[in-house]
């Protein structure tokens, strides 16, 4: 069980991750493209800006023009501006302003010049000097101004290499998350499924014995002599037969209430009735386990509910009080009113149980006392009834101390 749950919530951290992973790389990727763009357009902006202006003069320089990018950023992007006059086949430049400082006839702008005048776009990029140019041509020369891109795109990796170092943080601690929302999901599974695994355990350790018993009485038939002893031996398989038929009833009404089938038809009903016919049925089974039973009934408590399930509801509160209480002791069963609620308490002296295990109580098969045989029944009763409680939009919860162990059962009153 535990590889398969294990696996199950490695599966279930796998997925969360890959989602979570699409989603930010989608996120991030939009981020980058839409930063870079903006970028790109701030800098055309500014190439713009700068071929429109009239020109300094030579070796005349004008001030860094900045562009903002976002709230916190701002972008300065060294610039300059050239005349190209052609002469010729040659063709004469001078640096008519910008950020750059002793470009005139030097090798690097010669080399600049000519890698831009051999493109054919009037706008575009020099990658090996990480320039974008704009080319207007004024007739008698051509005016071509420069911005360095490298700040731009330093800017870029920066403000992205922070968004990816949020990104790493972010999807380690939705790793730890998805960690720990897998142990949360599975638990439930995990719950159900040691549930099952000892429902089958304990359904066939009960069924187990009035197998042996109708096995073995049905072999002595065959093989019996006497005259008087097979009517015992039918008497011991028709009852162990009832036995089992009451189990597996007990295990049907689980199994509908597992599979969410309504069984319960509600409708205006008398729980003050409910309670005293219980409590009169029960009252010589009290007494002869010497045990006698105390009631205390309010009138006129009506409830929206069906008859025959809070009577079986009841009856298995009685019968276990009668069963588990201490010999002597009286076992007391009251029925309040409050104005909205119907609050039934049945209660039976004893030894205390344990706070963690009364709340098992209302699981299949158990039993507070480790020892099975000591009484009857299959330890379906009070799951049964708080299958009941639920049914009727009420609840069943189990008390105890030194004084008594309590079952209080409580539901809505009928409008």
């Amino acid at each position: 069980m535990s590889a398969i749950i294990r696996k199950l919530r490695l599966k279930f951290v796998a997925i969360c991750m890959a989602m979570v992973t699409a989603i930010l790389a989608v996120v991030f990727l939009s981020v980058f493209f839409s930063m870079r763009q903006n970028i790109v357009d701030l800098s055309r902006q500014l190439l713009y800006r700068v071929a429109q202006e009239d020109a300094a003069g030579p070796g005349q320089h004008r001030p860094e023009i900045s562009i903002a990018i976002g709230e916190d950023h701002v972008v300065l992007l060294p610039y300059f501006t050239v005349n190209v006059w052609p002469s010729g086949g040659a063709y004469t430049a001078y640096v008519t302003g910008g950020t750059y400082a002793d470009l005139d006839n030097t090798e690097e702008l010669t080399a600049i010049l000519q890698d831009c005048l051999s493109q054919s776009e009037s706008e575009g990029v020099i990658q090996n000097y990480h320039l974008r140019y704009l080319r207007k041509d004024n007739g008698l020369y051509q005016k071509i101004a420069f911005v360095d891109m490298s700040m731009e795109r330093a800017m870029l990796r920066e403000m992205m290499g922070s968004y990816l170092v949020i990104g790493v943080a972010a999807l380690l601690l939705l790793l730890g998350v998805s960690i720990l929302l897998s142990w949360w999901a599975t638990r439930p599974v995990e719950k159900a499924w040691r549930q099952q695994r000892q429902f089958l355990s304990d359904a066939s350790h009960e069924l187990k014995t009035p197998l042996t018993v109708i096995l073995s009485n049905a072999e002595l038939l065959d093989t019996a002599a006497l005259s008087d002893k097979p009517a015992r031996w039918r008497d011991n398989i028709r009852s162990e037969a009832m036995r089992m038929k009451s189990l597996v009833e007990e295990m049907l009404t689980l199994a509908r209430a597992d599979n969410m089938v309504r069984t319960a038809v509600l409708g205006e009903t008398s729980l003050s009735d409910v309670a005293t016919d219980c409590a009169l049925a029960f009252e010589p089974v009290a007494f002869e386990a010497g045990k006698p039973l105390d009631y205390q009934i309010a009138e006129d408590v009506t409830v929206l509910g069906d008859r025959d399930k809070l009577r079986q509801l009841i009856g298995v509160l009685l019968d276990n009080a009668i069963k588990y209480g201490a010999g002597g002791g009286t076992i007391a069963l009251s029925l309040q009113k409050t104005d909205r609620q119907a609050k039934l308490v049945v209660s039976n002296p004893g030894e205390p149980i344990p706070p963690q295990q009364l709340d098992r109580l209302f699981e299949r098969f158990y039993r507070a006392d480790a020892s099975r045989g000591e009484q009857s029944g299959f330890g379906l009763g009070l799951p049964i009834a708080r299958t009941i409680a639920e049914e009727h939009g009420g609840s069943l919860r189990a008390e105890s101390d030194a004084g008594s162990t309590r079952f209080i059962y409580t539901m809505p009153l009928k409008k």
